[in-house]
């Protein structure tokens, strides 16, 4: 694990917000154990905190105290298409994460850089594309300083990677939703 990486995750680990290539395209991430890094989130996208935001994780145990039917996470597994799915988010799981829904939002990838994060924080990472609600994806370190004023607590720089958003599955009806 470079230098870098174990940056982010102390950051990570201290409640800070960070900016980070994923599997799918540059996002915003915090903890989900951290309140006030979900809301400063939330608040330098402009996301309504009805819409939520999705857990990224490495591993499906990294998502046990987010869902109710953990059985239903044997079910997950990396796919070639990034494929984020809804299950039935366990009682008192933040509004912060769920939004207006019942459900929380769950990625599995074999992305290192993910994976690394996840162990280093022991944690499924809270993400969102970097950019402001409704506007493109933010794709240079310069341009994320100057859309989030410098509040980012850290970038790892965006690299190649898939623009294409991730299919969704409702995992409990099989309902594809994109």
């Amino acid at each position: 694990m470079n230098f870098q990486t174990r940056l982010a995750a102390k950051i990570l680990n201290l409640g800070g917000v960070i900016s980070n290539p994923t599997d799918t395209i540059q996002g915003l991430t915090c903890l989900p154990s951290y309140t006030h890094a979900m809301q400063k989130m939330g608040r330098l996208k402009r996301r309504p905190p009805k819409k939520g935001f999705i857990l990224l994780a490495s591993e499906v145990r990294f998502f046990q105290p987010f869902v109710q039917d953990i059985d239903l996470l044997t079910q997950i597994s990396p796919q070639e298409q990034p494929t984020t799915y809804l299950l039935k988010a366990r009682k008192g799981v933040s509004t912060l994460i769920t939004g207006d829904f019942d459900t929380v939002a769950v990625r599995l990838t074999d992305n290192k850089l993910i994976a690394n994060l996840c162990k280093k924080c022991n944690s499924a990472l809270l993400s969102t594309s970097a950019n402001i609600t409704g506007k493109p994806t933010i794709t240079s370190v310069f341009a994320l300083n100057m859309t989030f004023k410098q509040e980012l607590n850290f970038i790892i720089a965006p690299r190649n990677y898939n623009t294409q958003a991730s299919q969704i599955i409702n995992l409990q009806t099989g309902e594809r939703l994109r």
